[in-house]
């Protein structure tokens, strides 16, 4: 004879994090970690890195439970979600990193960088405060669209236009 198998309640065990239960994240850990970590060694194809982005995951997902909402998705598609977008912004970052075999081209690329930076804090400066917010949370917090109008209290639909829009105008003032 064979107990029925329970079915593991995600959105129960998200509600728990968000209380401060550690004892939840260990229970989401036990029941998704293995699988967390076979679809970010797919995305970077190595091991450690993607151990550390499923690390990483768990800390965005005991951070961020309190700010699930069912209504938009399940909660274990959730965490899917979060793993996912980790992996594919290691993997856009570290297309961005170049090796240097000179000191002078280091020197260049670091002179650049400051420049660059200096110009986006320009352009930044140039969009609404409102519109900056918008961008800053998505960009640099990691925020969805909807946990920004949530943060706001502005339409779904209206952040998701002030993004657009402001990320053209970063582009057009960028140059």
């Amino acid at each position: 004879m064979t107990l029925p198998e329970t079915e593991f309640d995600y959105e129960a065990r998200l509600a728990a994090c968000a209380r401060g239960e550690r004892s939840a994240l260990r229970d989401l850990y036990v029941q998704e970690g293995p699988r967390l970590l076979g679809v970010a060694k797919r995305l970077v194809r190595d091991t450690a890195l993607a151990e550390d982005i499923v690390h990483d995951a768990f800390i965005k997902i005991w951070n961020g439970a309190a700010g699930f909402d069912a209504s938009r998705g399940s909660a274990r598609g959730w965490m899917y979600s979060v793993t996912r977008h980790l992996a594919l912004n290691q993997l856009r970052d570290h297309r961005r990193e170049t090796p240097f075999d000179e000191d002078h081209e280091v020197l260049d690329e670091t002179f650049n960088a400051q420049d660059h930076s200096a110009r986006i804090h320009r352009c930044l400066e140039q969009l609404d405060p409102q519109r900056r917010r918008c961008i800053l949370h998505a960009y640099v917090d990691g925020y969805t669209h909807a946990q920004i109008s949530t943060r706001l209290g502005t339409p779904l639909g209206t952040v998701k236009a002030w993004i657009k829009r402001s990320l053209n105008a970063l582009r057009e003032c960028m140059g």
